[in-house]
């Protein structure tokens, strides 16, 4: 009879070990449902404020991967806040999963020289793991090198 009681017990356990994690995803939402609600982000500033930049991320349809990856909707505004030569520009960090499971990334830049009238921008991007900001403010056609890799980068979105 002991034995019975023990192998009954172990059973139990079994089957509720099975059964609460599906019970709790189901209570909880799916991620991707849980993603996919635009989210503010900004302002965010260059240096000194000579420039700003704002908007909404929402990522949707998130995968079951580890990590999980979905596709990035960003919009926003840039502003060019000063008055001279120099241009406001919103640069992102977009990284993506490739498929063999490589995590490069990509930039995408958005720039404004009007410091009367800000520069909507929108982008979707597919397979996102992370979208990071840096807002900077210099006269070049491009971001510069110091753009790009000096200071920090501001966390828009990074998976789970």
């Amino acid at each position: 009879m002991t034995t019975a009681r023990v192998l009954a017990g172990i059973a139990v356990a079994a089957a509720l070990v099975t059964i609460a994690p599906a019970a709790a995803q189901a209570s909880a939402g799916s991620p991707a449902a849980a993603s996919a609600a635009p989210k503010s982000w900004g302002p965010a500033y260059a240096p000194g404020k000579a420039a700003k930049a704002s908007g909404t991320i929402a990522v949707t349809g998130l995968s079951g991967t580890i990590p999980a990856v979905g596709t990035a909707h960003v919009t926003g505004k840039v502003y060019d806040r000063t008055k001279g030569s120099s241009c406001g520009w919103a640069v992102f960090r977009v990284t993506y999963r490739k498929a063999d499971g490589n995590l490069p990334f990509i930039h995408k830049a958005y720039r404004t020289c009007n410091a009367t009238k800000p520069k909507s921008f929108s982008f979707t991007y597919p397979n996102t793991y992370e979208v990071e900001l840096k807002v900077c403010s210099e006269a070049t056609s491009k971001p510069s090198l110091n753009c790009l890799y000096a200071g920090t980068w501001k966390v828009l979105y990074v998976s789970h």
